[in-house]
This record gives structure tokens, C-alpha cells and sequence, in this order.
């Protein structure tokens, strides 16, 4: 969908390029081969974990002659991370750091990873080009509701609006009422948020009485959780805007790796001068051809104190050629995880195919949550989607969510109870979205 709002061609867009967004498909391939030779040399020369690592393949920096060659190098898994907690993957010096950012460590000890000045300096430019590819421009405000502190969101897309001359306002999360009416106030242009706190925002947009589509906001940057096209409708119908999906992680280096551009939205153009991408069969570790669906794996080509050698993402996407970013790579829209797939009686399930259904409705707003439990030896799936208050009258909405679960059976082939729920019934999230509540017995 294309936003009523959006003033600049794609010529604008175009001029307002870097050399890297630019060049061709042949010199980005030159630059990456010359940077991964010094990744992997600096990687291997200074961190232990890479040096022990590649010596137990049987590999070294100096076989690598061409791209194809880093196939030959091992993975690195998020266990090897967490297992030299907190600095031992660390490639210079403590006190050349200037920054550590880390996951929650929900599941475990936390990830922590680190920058030099050089490294902050090259995230916010990539971070600068992706607010840009959003439809940013300098002098524009932007409203910054990722989450600040050790989560890389917040400093992450602060550093890259400043740097591209935006005026930011780093409201963080929460507070959603007052998000609302800084928005109201402050007439922001683009707004960066996670796509379901961005449905709590609309929420309380109405419940203020206010119409979100006569807000100023022209852009929306919406990342760290998957979502989908059917989102993206909802949001941009919802805020008369144009939504545009961006990628990253902390142990790449924040968001900033990837960014889909306003004039396409046709997937997410990597930016391959600083990381290089992989596609691999999840189970065999076989590196696909591009177009090939599977799991994405980065290297970084650039990063000083914190080098990822063939870090498996766990994410599910596959590599298209660049469109409005000829000589970049896109990746499409993440599908969902390879580790945090629902597995229900055989069958492969993702939230965002049950998302992707609900928003196809007209009464479900897209709020809801997935409980897995099992009954005897059978396991049992139950999804409470939260009613729009428009279509909510107490009955519990049978034959609309009887529509859901055959459609999901005819899809996905999973049968699934669909229960509607009154608005403003589950909780809602002030960042990443928790989907799926698995309670079933462990063991």
C-alpha cells in the first residue's frame, strides 16, 4: 500500500544514495571479498573461540580466496557466545570498547556484545541509510518508542536519525497514553517501534477519541519481531502511513543490517558492504542458492571489537536479487524462526501464519496469543484473539472464529481452537511480542 503521505519519487529517494547503495552488483562482490579476508583474519588472530574454532575444521584465514571458500569455515551458534560470557569473544582490548549492549538472557546467561567508536560510527551510518530508505530525510522528527539501555533498538536508531540530521525524541517504551500525546504535541514524521506495540498505540489513539490517520506521522519503521503483509496493511490503513520492515540483531551489530526501502516494499535490501549473508539448509547446514528458503547466517565485514563468523540466525528467509538497491541483496520478510516453530502433531506452525489469518478477518485486531497445551498424549493448540470493539457483543463471536479454524485447518493442515476474547482483554506488549505460551508437560 502506498501511503497518501509519501510526497518523494523514487528519483528522490534514489538521489539521496550513498556510493555503497549505489555501486554495482561487481563491486559490492570485490568489497565483500576483500573485507572478509580481513574479518576472518581478525577474527581468527584475536579471539580465542575462532582460533580454536577454525583450527578443528581444518581451515584458515588465508584459504579464503573467494566467496564460495567461507562455506568451508564452521558456524557460530548462540551457545558459543553465551558460553565465553561475558567478553571472551571480544577481538581488541577491553578499554578500546566504548559501548557493551546485551540480550535479556531470558534463556540463559545474556549475550553481550561490544563496540569500538568505529563500530558505533559505522551502525549509525547503516542505521542513517536504513531511517533514509524508510522515506527519512534530514530535518524530519522522529519519534524513537524502541526500547533504550542494554537492548540495541533504542541507542541503535537514535545514533542513525541524529546522524542522518533528524530530531529524535527517545520516548522509549511504555507509557503508551503519553506516547500518544507526545505524537499529538511533538507531530513527529516517523515513528520506530515494534509492529504489535504499534497496535497498542492505535488502541489508545481511539480510546482518546483521536482518528490516527489524521496524526502527522508519515513513516513507520517496525522491526524486531516478525510480522506480517497483513500487518503492514493494518498499520498503514490504520495511521494513513507507509510501514516498512527492518532487520537486525544484537550480535550482528543492532538494527541496521537490513532495511526494506518506502518506494518498493518489496523485502529488505542487506547491506552488504558491512554484512555478508547466507542462506543454509537448517538441518544439513548446506548453503543454498539465492532464492532458496532456509536460515539465515551473517558474517560481519567490518565490526572491530565484536567479529560474528557465520552466525546462525535461527531466522527463515530466503535471498532475492536488489531492486531499488541494485547491487544489495534483498532477504524477504522473516517467515518466522527455526527455533521457535510450533511443532503440533507433526506439523510445522509459525505465529505469523495464525496472525497472518486473523488479519484477514474483520472483527480480530490483532492482538492474540497462542496457548499449547496437552490433553492425555495429544497435544492441543488455542488461539485468544482479541475482538475490535466495534464487532465485540458478548456472544464470543462462534461463527467468526469457527471461519478462522477452518481456514487454518485447510492452510496450515493444524486444527486449532479459536476463541475471541473482549478487547482490551490480554496484556499488551511494550516490545518484542510473546506469542506462545507453552504449557505443556516438559520431560
Amino acid at each position: 500500500m502506498a501511503s497518501s503521505k509519501l510526497q518523494s519519487n523514487a528519483g528522490g529517494y534514489r538521489a539521496e544514495m550513498d556510493a555503497a547503495e549505489r555501486a554495482s552488483r561487481d563491486e559490492i562482490v570485490a568489497l565483500q571479498t576483500k573485507r572478509l579476508a580481513w574479518s576472518l583474519a581478525h577474527a581468527y588472530d584475536n579471539v580465542a573461540h575462532y582460533k580454536k574454532a577454525f583450527d578443528k575444521a581444518g581451515v584458515h584465514p588465508g584459504d579464503f580466496k573467494q566467496l564460495s571458500d567461507l562455506a568451508r569455515f564452521p558456524f557460530t551458534v548462540k551457545t558459543d557466545l553465551r558460553d565465553n560470557y561475558p567478553f571472551n569473544m571480544f577481538a581488541v582490548p577491553r578499554e578500546k570498547m566504548v559501548r557493551v549492549h546485551a540480550s535479556s538472557g531470558t534463556t540463559g546467561k545474556p549475550i553481550v556484545v561490544g563496540y569500538t567508536q568505529a563500530d558505533i560510527d559505522v551502525w549509525a551510518d547503516v542505521m542513517a541509510r536504513s531511517i533514509r530508505a524508510a522515506g527519512g530525510r534530514t530535518g524530519m522528527i522522529m519519534h524513537n518508542a524502541y526500547g533504550y539501555g542494554l537492548f540495541t533498538g533504542g541507542l541503535g536508531a537514535h545514533y542513525g536519525a541524529e546522524k542522518l540530521g533528524c530530531t529524535v525524541v527517545p520516548v522509549s517504551g511504555g507509557m503508551t497514553e503519553r506516547q500518544v500525546q507526545l505524537i499529538n504535541d511533538f507531530k513527529p514524521d516517523i515513528i520506530t517501534v515494534t509492529p504489535s506495540y504499534m497496535l497498542a498505540i492505535s488502541d489508545e489513539f481511539r480510546k482518546q477519541g483521536l482518528d490516527p490517520r489524521k496524526s502527522s506521522l508519515k513513516f513507520g519503521i517496525f522491526g524486531a519481531e516478525p510480522w506480517t503483509n497483513a500487518m503492514r496493511a493494518e498499520i498503514e490503513q490504520t495511521f494513513d502511513m507507509d510501514a516498512t520492515d527492518i532487520y537486525g540483531l544484537s550480535e550482528v551489530i543492532g538494527p541496521g543490517v537490513a532495511q526494506e526501502c518506502v518506494e518498493t516494499k518489496d523485502g529488505l535490501h542487506i547491506w552488504e558492504d558491512h554484512f555478508y549473508p547466507e542462506v543454509i539448509d537448517p538441518e544439513t547446514g548446506a548453503v543454498l542458492p539465492d532464492g532458496g528458503k532456509g536460515e539465515l547466517v551473517f558474517t560481519s565485514l567490518t565490526k572491530e571489537a565484536f567479529p560474528i563468523i557465520r552466525y546462525r540466525t535461527r531466522d527463515l528467509t530466503r535471498l532475492l536479487p536488489g531492486t531499488a538497491r541494485p547491487g544489495m541483496r534483498r532477504m524477504e520478510k522473516v517467515t518466522g524462526r527455526s527455533d521457535d516453530m510450533i511443532i503440533l502433531r507433526g506439523v510445522n506452525v509459525f505465529p505469523t501464519q495464525i496472525e497472518e489469518a486473523l488479519l484477514a478477518t474483520d472483527w480480530c485486531g490483532g492482538h492474540f496469543i497462542i496457548e499449547l497445551t496437552r490433553d492425555g498424549r495429544m497435544d492441543e493448540m488455542t488461539v485468544l484473539a482479541e475482538a475490535r470493539p466495534e464487532h465485540w457483543d458478548g456472544s464470543g463471536l462462534t461463527a467468526h472464529t469457527e471461519k478462522v479454524a477452518t481456514f487454518i485447518k485447510n492452510t496450515i493442515g493444524i486444527t486449532a481452537r479459536i476463541k475471541a476474547v473482549a478487547p482490551e482483554t490480554l496484556e499488551r506488549s511494550l516490545g518484542k511480542a510473546k506469542r506462545v505460551y507453552d504449557k505443556r508437560p516438559k520431560g
